[in-house]
């Protein structure tokens, strides 16, 4: 299917959204489902909120020595996989450092050296 509009402009885009929206309404009530109850989006929220607090608590945790994320779970009290998992830490914050063990359980976390 391909649609044409005349013009690219707010009037023709927000056309464009409200058929989709539409099209999304009349389909969730084909299929007997209200497209617009988002069940999963309160999970999702609780989940994210617990997964930052314990991102909070690892950050607090980091020193230069640096740890595994066993150890940083053990001093948190959290689970060693789901701190291993936040590893993209590193990715996000310039002082965080990765080194990397011979094994990824292995892996030391710690903060970087100030210049």
């Amino acid at each position: 299917m391909t649609m044409s509009i005349p013009q690219v402009n707010a009037f023709y885009i927000g056309a464009l959204i409200a058929l989709y929206e539409r099209a999304i309404g009349f389909y969730g009530s084909l299929v007997n489902n209200n497209a617009y109850d988002q069940p999963g989006v309160k999970a999702g929220k609780k989940a994210a909120s617990k997964l930052l607090e314990l991102q909070k608590q690892v950050r607090a945790q980091l020193s230069h020595k640096g740890k595994i994320a066993e150890q940083i779970a053990g001093s948190v009290d959290g689970d060693p996989e789901q701190v291993f998992h936040l590893s993209h830490l590193a990715s996000n914050d310039a002082r965080i450092n990765v080194g990397t063990g011979d094994e990824p359980a292995d892996n030391r976390f710690s903060l970087r050296h100030s210049k």
